[in-house]
């Protein structure tokens, strides 16, 4: 029997009090590894390129490199890292700006510790996570879709998805992972790799948080 290897996940945050309760708090769970520690964007990109972590959990507001500027070129340097966002701002262009670097989540910093485990499983299994503060502010108003989410937007003239594209596009974006959506549709994992590439090539999306928001400006979610 295959034991699972434990998610490795790199914390970045300027104030130390927060890295190191957050570090304890996840050190309690046997499947999350915190690897390292960081105190502002720079700092967080040398430590991955030698600790390879699976989850950079990152804040915004940092000295000598920001939150925002990292997770750019996070999404540069290492496409496969996932960045979740914990911050205090629940500010709507906050998000949107984050979304647009390729951030894969974002959760204000009052969740619960358990919410955040939640988020970090999330999003290493492939998926969003937005803290039901974070979406409201993101999506709660109709201005929230004014601004295109990146500079690709969808083609108006591009092949439609298929019924089955519209499902494992709702799925992702309510945060299910391959594996998930492969178990819910009874269909193997390769086949929904497929669909979800179909889906990034037909939309001109290539970011996962990308799919989400253009699934919710489609209906395809209902945000509680």
């Amino acid at each position: 029997m295959t034991v699972a290897k434990p998610i490795r996940v790199l914390l970045v945050d300027d104030h130390p009090l927060v890295l190191e309760g957050i570090s304890s708090r996840l050190g309690t769970e046997a499947h999350l590894d915190v690897i390292g520690l960081a105190y502002n964007g720079q700092e967080a990109l040398e430590l991955a390129e030698q600790l390879q972590p699976d989850v950079v959990m990152m804040d915004v507001s940092m000295p000598v490199m920001s939150g925002l500027e990292a997770t750019q070129i996070f999404q540069q340097r290492f496409p496969s890292v996932r960045v979740l966002i914990l911050s205090m701002h629940d500010n709507r262009e906050y998000i949107l700006q984050l979304i647009r670097a390729g951030a894969s989540g974002y959760i204000l910093k009052d969740v619960s510790s358990d919410e955040l485990i939640k988020a970090i499983e999330t999003v290493h299994q492939g998926g969003t996570y937005f803290s039901a503060s974070a979406s409201q502010s993101l999506f709660s108003l109709d201005e929230a879709f004014a601004a295109p989410l990146s500079p690709s937007a969808p083609d108006p003239d591009s092949q439609p998805l298929t019924p089955r594209e519209e499902t494992v596009l709702r799925l992702l974006a309510e945060g299910g992972s391959n594996k998930d959506i492969a178990r819910t549709l009874d269909i193997s994992v390769r086949t929904v790799e497929t669909h979800r590439q179909n889906i990034k090539t037909k939309l001109n999306i290539q970011t996962a948080a990308g799919l989400t928001r253009f699934a919710i400006e489609q209906g395809l979610v209902e945000l509680k």
